[in-house]
């Protein structure tokens, strides 16, 4: 391809990056340089502190869920599977099911569920890196947490204060939807001064008000941000309200159980369930019919809800929406949904910005220099919002 028409393609991103309608997905890949794990590096901490705090569970219930699941599973798998247990031992007039054989009461599944959560949440808190082998190198504490906020704080500065410069006037308010259960995304605004909405009303500790089906209301805010899988900041009570509350706080009585996705559909009372409602609201951001950008990062596209919603926004012929994925693909193998997007009707609404190049529907990869390329990480994606692609 020619360099000036191969640069026009690079140029594509700059401008849909300046759209006044735009929405970001971001997933566990951002955090990484906050030293916060990946979902397998999790997995393999909440395995190990299970083992270490609750053995007789740990074997009972964990160890069989994980041999009846794929080899690939994470610990959200295993959320689901404890789930769908715990709803088969909820009908069971005994309050039991049988797991490997052996058992097993509805309150001791109750137990480990809660156990699992109370890990994740520490975990994320805290901070944990490990290396490629499995072994812990480094490993915060609720005294000493080593979370790094920085690379958040200047994406936000960057995409809010920066690159907004000249489109502020006519940008809607950006949607940024986060599988995420850390708050770097919230601290990061705030710190940056950016006014957000996130579904709560109140300071510290708020109570939430969006319920599904209602729109996102108009405040003046700049930010929306959209916890798809939950937080560690969000609490269940025993009426079913979602509160947002500090970790050290003894108030409101709620009853400690962190609300991430997936939960058991007892939990959650139906009109009040959040993920319910945070998928409606990204399911209605992407049926746009003028000019909107889904930019993507840090997100593999592991999570079928999410990408059955991309595809089915995508497909509809009066749909605008253009997805740019920021993908690392160290081996040149795109994720099987974005192969099957790039090569179908609307391929050209599709960009992948990789470690080997561009991506323009079933075109490419074009690369922008010799060697490693880094653009498609949360930094990378960063310093394009600040200085463009610089081809």
């Amino acid at each position: 391809m020619e360099d000036l028409a191969k640069e026009e393609l690079f140029s594509q991103i700059e401008e849909h990056l300046k759209c006044s309608e735009q929405s970001w997905l971001l997933g566990a890949g951002i955090s990484f340089d906050a030293k916060l794990p990946l979902m397998y590096p999790l997995t393999n901490k909440v395995k190990k502190d299970l083992e270490n705090k609750h053995e007789e569970l740990f074997n009972d219930i964990v160890v069989p869920l994980f041999n009846e699941l794929p080899l690939e599973c994470h610990i959200e798998h295993v959320l689901s599977h404890l789930g769908d247990y715990a709803a088969l031992a909820e009908r069971n007039k005994e309050k039991k099911t049988t797991i490997n054989g052996k058992e097993i009461e509805l309150s001791r599944l109750e137990d480990i569920h809660y156990a699992i959560l109370e890990s994740i949440s520490n975990v994320i808190r805290c901070g944990y890196v490990e290396d490629k082998d499995g072994n812990t190198v480094e490993e915060g504490t609720l005294s000493e947490p080593i979370v790094d906020i920085e690379a958040h704080l200047n994406f936000i500065n960057m995409l809010f204060n920066h690159a907004s410069a000249g489109v502020y006037e006519r940008r809607k308010t950006v949607n940024i939807f986060t599988t995420n259960y850390d708050t770097l995304l919230e601290d990061a605004l705030a710190l940056n001064k950016v006014p957000y909405w996130d579904g709560f009303a109140g300071g510290a500790v708020a109570h939430r008000t969006q319920r599904y089906g209602e729109p996102i209301p108009l405040n003046g805010q700049r930010a929306n941000v959209i916890k798809m899988h939950g937080s560690i900041d969000w609490f269940l009570c025993e009426k079913g309200y979602v509160w947002r509350v500090r970790d050290n706080d003894r108030y409101p009585e709620v009853n400690r159980r962190v609300l991430i996705y997936p939960q058991a559909t007892k939990y959650v009372a139906t009109q009040q369930d959040p993920f319910s409602a945070q998928f409606d609201l990204f399911r209605k951001t992407l049926n746009s019919n003028s000019s909107n950008v889904l930019a993507v990062c840090g997100y593999s596209f592991g999570d079928e809800h999410i990408n059955n919603e991309i595809e089915f926004a995508l497909s509809k012929e009066e749909n605008k929406t253009v997805l740019i994925a920021f993908l690392e693909c160290r081996d040149q193998t795109l994720p099987n949904c974005i192969e099957k997007w790039r090569n179908s009707s609307f391929g050209r609404r599709v960009i992948i910005a990789s470690l080997h190049g561009l991506y323009v529907g079933n075109e490419g990869p074009f690369t922008r220099k010799d060697g490693d390329d880094y653009w498609w990480t949360f930094k990378g994606v960063t310093s394009i919002l600040e200085n463009g692609c610089e081809v």
